[in-house]
């Protein structure tokens, strides 16, 4: 009886496999342009916090709405200016301060800000202005990155 001996083990041919076509980076998105910093006698002293959306979209932001005087059920309106979530009082708004102290930001301002469970966020408040400004943290890294960068020493 003959013995079979195994089959060769197939070799791709290097002149078969074509070589990968270069492909162009997608052009990067603009860049948000953060809020001039104001100078003079009309300077107004900015509160920053740092937090962690949850699974359901909340920030544990307590005594920055301590500073702004928002207390839990105080009505507020969510907005959106330069790729950053705004929230605002407004006594007729939808949108509550959590009984805990949490500030919940509604699922479609996530979306449109590209916010998911677990992303860092800058968090800032003017008292004056009654004004709480929520950056994606990745967003405040690349826009300082890029200003050190050009070597702005403004």
């Amino acid at each position: 009886m003959p013995r079979s001996r195994p089959a060769p083990a197939e070799q791709m041919i290097a002149a078969l496999i074509p070589a990968p076509l270069p492909r162009a980076r997608p052009p990067r998105p603009p860049l948000p342009l953060l809020p001039a910093p104001r100078t003079g006698p009309d300077q107004v002293e900015a509160h920053l916090d740092v937090g962690r959306l949850d699974p359901s979209g909340r920030i544990s932001a307590r005594a920055l709405l301590h500073q702004l005087g928002w207390p839990p059920g105080h009505r507020i309106q969510f907005d959106i200016a330069h790729s950053a979530v705004t929230a605002t009082s407004d006594p007729a708004a939808r949108h509550t301060i959590g009984a805990t102290g949490l500030l919940a930001i509604p699922a479609p301002v996530r979306q449109l800000c590209n916010l998911t469970a677990g992303d860092v966020v800058v968090l800032v408040a003017d008292p004056t202005h009654d004004l709480l400004l929520v950056y994606p943290a990745r967003t405040v890294a690349r826009l300082l990155a890029d200003q050190f960068a050009q070597g702005d020493d403004g």
